[in-house]
């Protein structure tokens, strides 16, 4: 069976998942996220200890239109990571992790 679950509530897919679109093991994902909006969601996951200030990710910039998305990347003009390179070719899914 397989269910696809679209959402930025991180615990939830920690608990929920096995696999996850940033294309490796759920749990590896948690451990060590790859990419820079995986980061920033995972920052914002609240922390249960007050004495621990969490360091927050905050994307700047615009969410791109889905009825006209920018050449290249989806992210690239919310990424802090984001190069010449990824405002003109789309990058490809690859597998990372355990697999």
């Amino acid at each position: 069976m397989a269910i696809l679950l679209i959402t930025h509530a991180m615990g939830v897919v920690a608990e929920m998942a096995e696999r996850v679109a940033e294309m490796g093991p759920a749990n590896e994902l948690f451990r060590r996220p790859l990419h820079p909006y995986t980061r920033a969601l995972m920052s914002a996951i609240p922390v249960p200890d007050p004495d621990v200030k969490p360091q927050r990710i905050v994307l700047e910039g615009d969410v791109p239109s889905p009825i006209n998305p920018p050449s290249g990347c989806r992210f690239q003009s919310r990424c802090p990571l984001a190069t010449d390179i990824c405002r003109q070719i789309e990058p490809e899914l690859a597998t990372v992790g355990d697999d």
